[in-house]
Formats: C-alpha cells, sequence, structure tokens
C-alpha cells in the first residue's frame, strides 16, 4: 500500500511541474486557466491521497471546498474572458448586399 501512494505522489508531483510550466509559459489565456484547472485539481488529488495514507477524514471538507472554488472560478473566468487578439472583421458600406462585396 505504502509503495503505491508513493508512487501516486510522485506522479502527481510530475504533474504539477508538467502543469506549471504550462502556466508559466502557455501561449494564451485559455492555457493558463486550464493550467490553473488541473493545479486545483492536482491538489484535490493530492490531498485525497494523503487523507487515505493517514487514515484522517478532516480533510475531506477541505477537498469539497476546493473542488467548488475550483468549478466556480473556472465558470467565472471562462464567461467573463477578454479574446487574447481580437481579429478586427471588414464592415461591408452601408446599402450593399452580400453578393456585391463577395462575402
Amino acid at each position: 500500500m505504502t509503495l503505491i501512494l508513493g508512487l501516486s505522489g510522485g506522479m502527481l508531483v510530475l504533474a504539477t511541474l508538467i502543469s506549471s510550466y504550462r502556466l508559466v509559459r502557455g501561449p494564451n489565456s485559455l492555457d493558463r486557466l486550464v493550467a490553473v484547472d488541473m493545479l486545483v485539481a492536482l491538489m484535490i488529488c493530492g490531498l485525497a491521497v494523503w487523507t487515505i495514507y493517514t487514515r484522517d477524514t478532516t480533510i475531506v471538507p477541505a477537498i469539497v471546498v476546493l473542488a467548488l472554488l475550483g468549478f466556480v472560478g473556472s465558470i467565472s473566468v471562462t464567461r467573463y474572458r477578454v479574446p487574447d487578439h481580437r481579429i478586427e472583421q471588414p464592415v461591408a458600406p452601408a446599402g450593399t448586399t452580400t453578393e456585391e462585396t463577395g462575402t
């Protein structure tokens, strides 16, 4: 059992390092948002592994709170996110149809 928990902890640390790299080097804000969500999920998993290792269930409410905060945070950031690069669409002159403009 200790070997399995040790391997689980090691994989969580490796996943945390990879997610931290994506958080720092993400090419756009959506990549960074996914990295933050991944870090929250890894914290939840780490707390769950710790709870199994210590057989102490007092940490379970913290796991639930982290899950709720991660969900609400992701939804709110995604809802009010501004695109990284706005692409300007050409506006057709007033009174022209789509056949005249070629679009």
